[in-house]
């Protein structure tokens, strides 16, 4: 726990709390669940949890819309219990990083019930982005920005004002020009830290700061998942963001063990996302363009180069990320014949084939993993699981399906929660005869980790053989890399000492160096060669 620069290294297992372990039998996760299943964490071998939003929180948006960011939601537990878990997670060699959600806040927060009893001008309506109308009678919003959830991005109050929210209209966005609003967070800042969090993912880390006079948004609107590539966005990625970081820097560099911040920033090239970390800013930020990559080994070189180009310029380390609550799972995503991530939608008009998607899953994993940096896991990707794409329509929660006109179905389907144990729902995510708040289907059965503990060829197996080779091989984490010659369509590199990655993206089988050992690989080698869509781990001189 006290080994220095840890997060430069770090693999960061993301708790989407609601669907990891559900405690107290209500079919929704909570602290209890996640303390429970800490040991099962430290034996998969990650160093870290980042925990989404366990706020007070009317739940519009599955927590990302917070009444109260000092205070635990009495669904997931307490104060208490988020203490609990802080401790016994460090007892396990696990650090515990917290979401937190600058851009927006719930429309239950007393700031915005007490701008809504405000009258136009008053102070408290200045820690939210209230303006007049267009129209002769200001019935028209403010300009044309588009909710990311579909449909305008303005609501009118009774007065006749306009709020705006990027997101639900039940998430005002906070005006971060104020002066009140940025004390405010370096206090919540300070309470976390104070209770002993090693770090905060930043949620929508490239909004916060408007473009002055909000002027019009040309073109379509552009979706939070979908970097824009406009330099001067009206609401994405503005420079002033990076004052708001700097300052954040100060607050957690005056804190013990390098407490730490990962940016969720949705921009143009891995140049902007540079920006955000540099050396007085955030410590790292999520690589989406690895997430997104298609299977081409082209295409994955060249995010593979880019972003450690871009990165070493700043002394920043890289992070790799295949999954998250907000796209589809990457099994699904790569047993499609499109694979390129779209954030959480698909082309439902691609032919599925799971066994592919899992096959090269499996080899994808072992190249993040072997990549230099840090990466993140989502929860149950280390079990294979694909994304749920047949929830009942009257079961799904999302925002996205209401705002959209029930024309997406959001992003529900990586969000089923965990299948632990037995033959039949709820695998022992909750107790016997609970029904998950989302539901589970029956072919996950034959991915619980009760089923796949002990089973050499189950991809549980393969990330806890990976994690721990990784935690034991000097040349991996932290430092450099360099490319090999290989056949069109295969990745091979090495990193000192004595290791090297190859991966086959091509479709035919590819010789392996010659006296290599091979210390793990995602897919049995066939006559000594490295079949298509499998990876391999060797120890090479």
């Amino acid at each position: 726990m006290d080994s220095p620069r840890w997060w430069r290294s770090a693999v960061i297992y993301q708790v989407y709390i609601r669907s990891f372990a559900d405690g107290n039998g209500d079919g929704v996760g909570d602290i209890a669940g996640i303390r429970s299943r800490l040991p099962y964490l430290r034996d998969l071998g990650v160093d870290a949890i980042w925990i989404t939003p366990w706020y007070t929180s009317p739940m519009v948006d599955a927590g990302y819309d917070v009444a109260d960011y000092t205070d635990i939601d009495p669904l997931f537990g307490t104060r208490a219990d988020a203490q609990e878990l802080i401790r016994e997670a460090h007892e396990h060699g696990i650090r515990v990083i917290v979401d937190l959600v600058p851009n927006h806040s719930s429309d239950r927060h007393a700031w915005f019930q007490a701008a809504l009893a405000a009258a136009p001008g008053d102070p408290a309506r200045e820690r939210y982005v209230f303006r007049p109308g267009r129209g002769e009678d200001g019935e028209l919003p403010p300009n044309n920005w588009q909710s990311v959830f579909g449909g305008p991005a303005w609501t009118r109050v009774p007065d006749g004002q306009w709020y705006l929210h990027l997101f639900a209209p039940e998430q005002p966005d906070l005006n971060w020009e104020n002066p009140e609003v940025r004390a405010e967070f370096e206090r919540v800042l300070r309470f976390w830290l104070d209770m002993g969090v090693d770090g905060f993912r930043i949620d929508v880390a490239h909004g916060l700061i408007k473009a002055p006079g909000l002027p019009d948004l040309s073109g379509d609107g552009e979706d939070v998942l979908e970097p824009t590539k406009r330099i001067d966005h009206p609401h994405w990625d503005r420079d002033g963001v990076h004052e708001i970081y700097r300052a954040w820097r100060r607050v957690s560099d005056a804190y013990p063990g390098e407490r730490i911040f990962v940016a969720e920033a949705w921009v143009a090239n891995p140049q902007r996302l540079s920006r955000y970390v540099r050396a007085d800013e955030l410590h790292t930020a999520f690589n989406f363009d690895f997430l997104r990559a298609p299977w081409d080994a082209a295409r994955l070189r060249e995010v593979v180069d880019s972003t450690l180009g871009a990165l070493t310029e700043v002394g920043a380390p890289a992070t790799w990320v295949l999954s998250n609550h907000d796209v589809v799972r990457h099994v699904t995503r790569y047993g499609r014949e499109h694979t390129e991530s779209r954030g959480p939608v698909h082309d439902p008009g691609d032919s599925l084939d799971l066994e592919r998607g899992t096959r090269r899953a499996r080899a994808a994993a072992l190249l993040m993993l072997a990549l230099p940096g840090g990466a993140y896991i989502y929860q149950g990707e280390e079990l294979g699981l694909p994304e749920v794409e047949d929830i009942p329509e009257d079961r799904l929660q999302d925002p996205v399906w209401e705002r959209s006109g029930h024309t997406r179905r959001g992003r529900d389907g990586c969000r089923v929660p965990l299948p632990w144990s037995g033959d039949a729902p709820p695998y022992g995510f909750s107790g016997e005869d609970v029904e998950p708040w989302l539901p589970q289907p029956e072919s996950w059965k034959a991915l619980s980790v009760e089923r796949q503990t002990g089973d050499p060829a189950s991809m549980l197996e393969l990330y806890r053989s990976a994690l721990r080779l990784r935690r034991e091989n000097p040349a991996l984490g932290d430092g450099d890399m360099r490319w090999n010659p290989a056949p069109d369509g295969v990745l091979s590199f090495s990193r000192d000492p004595g290791f090297t990655c190859v991966v086959n993206v091509s479709g035919e089988p590819c010789d392996l160096p010659a006296g290599a050992e091979v210390l793990l690989a995602s897919g049995d080698l066939v006559d000594g060669r490295l079949p298509a869509d499998t990876a391999v781990w060797l120890a090479t001189s």
